[in-house]
């Protein structure tokens, strides 16, 4: 073992295959099974890894491990992420030096391990989901869900529960007073991050005045804080037993998803002050402590409090629950990490108001883009929480199933709220770069140069009974990662991060030059991921038969999307813009360009179904046509990927009665075979889908269509206070006064919290150019009155209005520089 070791480490340093800008040392500490250490140093220094047998005199990163469990991670058969996060590895100092290790181990892996655990729920042990609006609270990716009555009752396909880097810390809470369980008489949950129940306890009656009240504040920031106060009305003293049941299961969020479960092993300890939930396996180690500011009497089930109350009394107490994760010295994980910024109770109110100070301030006549406007920008605070990786807070996916960093939906929400709160694309691309793809591993679908999808904590990801912990499975991510850092630099100017991710950003228009063409016809391929609930595809209607013919019949795999290849093209000539402007190499923006130019030819010949009159969804590798009408042909637009002869039929199509409900574009047309308006990706609206289509409709001059989808998916926000699910139902708005819910969907989420500000940016026209930034509004005119003020970007601020015109046919556009006291459009 040791000689395969110094193999590794004497081979390191023979290949420039490290980011030019990282520097720093990582020494590693190896241990024996007799319990000898040895050591190594590797040095990051302009592009290549130093490696030095003696100690260093600074360490910026220090990582202990067995050697053996070292050995299995440089023959492949270990992950990075997963070994870090289950504690299989002691990590201490910068962490993204480790990560940036990955590069240099053998380009090779088969990382899969056990077969998961976890079984399918029996049909009669399962109980029904529909629960009449849950109340939910986040911070981060700390957050909870409970009934209306402040309870929580572990459902299967439900997300009840305090969760935590996707697993359940508490699985049942319920407040009782002498036996009774709370009626909620009023709920205020107007902050994402804290909640108050008005309760009585017992059944409602309308003859009896309650003599009792329940007053319950709950919050979350480091940990979740629950604040009781009991309010005796009578005008004699009361004694009261109140209880609070308590429960941790940790079920993985996907666990609760999918509808599985997992026989766990819960060690409960009841302290004089405290009650203690534990799981481990192995080195895995979750915790949940329950504790009290009152005295209470501790039971393995919960804890009660025994109260005497005066005539107009009050009694209180807060109930803190804390979340660990064992790290590093039997450390919490994140306190190993010099990028955990520890800090007090965070002063979560002011934080909101410094994010929402942010953004530029809206003013306009139309209540539902200004009401779906504020709660948007708030949305896209509250979707960020501290990675183990960075100081910056990463944007989370959403509510509840995604709260991680989930490629394909955190990139494009970047790209929808660029012009409004650009600070968070940064820490989205450096992550992107940082996890990127180093060596083939087919149970990840990880490929050299390939952005990841995925990155999740639970305990499956972890010993890799799944791949989640790093998962590639999706095509799209590596084309969209390029398009949203030109296009972050096309508003900010900010060269230096682009330059500082030149490595990277080559490296993924590689990928799509080497390993993305799996059939070999210059487009990007993908075939069939296995997981428990079916084949997954690798776009972004990514679930089961989402990609079908027009009769019905799924696509066979490899498969090759339109919208991806629309992205391709339009990564290849925003990677040309960047090669040429600021990494200096003309020659390699000319390859992109022709590239560009073959693919967008090839694609209109191809993907061209002429006796319909749009782009065939997909590909099979045999070149059949999958022929079914879907939303996808609006990405096409957006991308720029379509002939201008072509523009005007896929138009058409887009508003036709087939694809466009009324409220918005549906995700797949009423004539395909397979139309379901309350299937997932087979018939309802997603907003970001309509934001996307949007943009594009408008790119290609069609500023009255756009402004038709914005308007309709707005008017929708409406029958949703203001927030817009990840997806609804595709009914036709003829038929329903008002849009109708997906029962599954999440929310908060953040490409549908994104749709309203790229909506707005559609409708005022907003597009950089050469260091000015174009305001070019179309405003409809029920709209009405639009402005929008202190547009960040590299012109400094400036301000936008648009005013609603019956003839929205004639573009009027004026560049806005800093200072300027003309107004565009009129």
């Amino acid at each position: 073992m040791t000689d395969a070791l110094d193999t590794f480490f004497d081979a390191i340093g023979d290949e420039r295959r490290v980011p030019p800008p990282a520097s720093g040392t990582i020494q590693f500490n190896l241990v024996d099974d007799e319990q000898r250490v040895r050591t190594w140093a590797v040095t990051y220094r302009e592009g290549r890894a130093v490696v030095d047998h003696r100690p260093p005199q600074r360490v910026d990163c220090t990582i202990d491990a067995p050697q053996r469990t070292f050995q299995a991670l440089i023959e492949g058969r270990e992950n990075v992420i997963s070994l870090l996060l289950r504690n299989g590895v002691s990590v201490r100092g910068h962490l993204p030096l480790f990560l940036i290790f990955r590069r240099l181990l053998p380009p090779h892996a088969d990382t899969a391990g056990a077969p998961s655990r976890a079984r399918p729920i029996e049909a009669g042990q399962r109980a029904a989901t529909a629960v009449d609006r849950p109340v939910s609270i986040l911070y981060g990716n700390l957050f909870m869900i409970s009934d209306r009555r402040g309870d929580i009752a572990p459902t299967p396909y439900a997300p009840f529960g305090l969760f935590f880097y996707d697993t359940r810390f508490l699985s049942h809470w319920r407040l009782t007073v002498d036996g009774q369980r709370m009626h909620t008489l009023s709920i205020d949950d107007l902050q994402y991050f804290e909640s108050r129940f008005f309760q009585v306890p017992g059944e409602p009656t309308h003859y009896v005045d309650a003599d009792l009240s329940v007053f319950r504040h709950r919050w979350v920031g480091d940990a979740f804080t629950e604040q009781i106060a009991v309010f005796n009305h009578r005008e004699e003293p009361v004694r009261l037993r109140l209880r609070i049941e308590a429960a941790a299961d940790f079920a993985e969020v996907l666990e609760v998803k999918d509808g599985y479960h997992t026989d766990r092993e819960i060690v409960v300890t009841v302290e004089q002050d405290a009650l203690r939930f534990r799981y481990e396996r192995d080195t895995f180690f979750r915790e949940t402590i329950l504790s009290s500011s009152v005295a209470a009497q501790v039971d393995p089930g919960g804890m009660t409090f025994e109260l005497s109350l005066d005539a107009h009394d009050t009694w209180c107490t807060d109930l803190t629950v804390k979340t660990f994760i064992r790290g590093a010295g039997n450390r919490d994980l994140r306190e190993s990490l010099r990028s955990y910024a520890e800090r007090p109770k965070p002063q979560v109110h002011q934080e909101l108001d410094e994010w929402v100070a942010s953004a530029p301030t809206l003013t306009c006549d139309y209540p539902p883009l200004r009401d779906a406007y504020r709660r948007s920008v708030v949305d896209l605070g509250a979707l960020r929480y501290p990675g183990v990786n960075f100081r910056e807070m990463l944007p989370a996916a959403g509510m509840p199933w995604f709260m991680t960093f989930f490629g394909r939906d955190s990139l494009i929400s970047c790209l929808q709220s660029l012009p409004f709160v650009p600070s968070s694309s940064v820490p989205a691309l450096r992550i992107c770069a940082l996890a990127q793809g180093t060596r083939d591993d087919p149970f990840r679908a990880e490929q050299p140069g390939k952005i990841p999808q995925e990155s999740r904590y639970g305990e499956s990801a972890l010993f890799d009974e799944v791949s989640h912990a790093a998962d590639f499975s999706a095509a799209d991510t590596t084309p969209l990662f390029v398009v949203l850092l030109d296009e972050y630099e096309r508003w900010t100017g900010d060269t230096a991060l682009v330059r500082s991710l030149e490595f990277e950003a080559r490296a993924a228009l590689d990928w799509i030059d080497r390993h993305a063409d799996l059939v070999g016809t210059g487009y990007v391929w993908y075939g069939p991921r296995e997981t428990r609930t079916g084949l997954l595809n690798q776009s972004w209607k990514c679930s089961p038969g989402s990609v079908a013919f027009q009769d019905g019949r799924a696509a066979t795999f490899p498969q090759a999307t339109c919208e991806i290849q629309g992205y391709v093209y339009d990564a290849r000539l925003r990677g040309a813009r960047l090669a040429r402007t600021c990494w200096g190499d003309p020659e390699f923006a000319e390859r992109l360009e022709r590239q560009a130019a073959q693919l967008r030819q090839r694609f209109n010949r191809d993907f061209w179904i002429a006796d319909r009159g749009y782009f065939a969804h997909a590909l099979q590798a045999d070149g059949a046509q999958v022929d079914a009408l879907t939303s996808n042909i609006g990405h096409l637009l957006w991308s720029g990927i379509v002939e201008p002869t072509k523009a005007r039929s896929v138009v058409r199509h887009l508003m036709s009665p087939q694809l466009f409900s009324g409220w918005g574009v549906r995700t797949l047309a009423t004539t395909a075979q397979g139309f379901n308006p309350v299937g997932y990706h087979t018939g309802t609206v997603w907003p970001f889908d309509n934001s996307l289509i949007a943009w594009g409709l408008r790119r290609y001059g069609y500023r009255t269509e756009a402004a038709r989808v914005a308007c309709a998916v707005l008017e929708a926000a409406r029958y949703f206070e203001a927030r817009l699910p990840e997806t609804f139902a595709g009914y036709d708005r003829s038929l329903t006064k008002y849009p109708v819910p997906y029962s599954a969907a999440g929310t908060p989420h953040a490409t549908s919290a994104g749709a309203t500000l790229l909506f707005l940016r559609v409708l005022l026209g907003l597009e950089p150019y050469e260091g000015d930034l174009i305001v070019d509004p179309a405003v409809p005119e029920e709209m009405g009155h639009i402005e929008l003020h202190d547009i960040p970007g590299r012109w400094g601020l400036v301000d936008a209005l648009g005013r609603g015109r019956h003839d929205l046919g004639r573009p009027r556009r004026r560049s806005r520089r800093p200072g300027d006291p003309l107004r565009a459009a009129l």
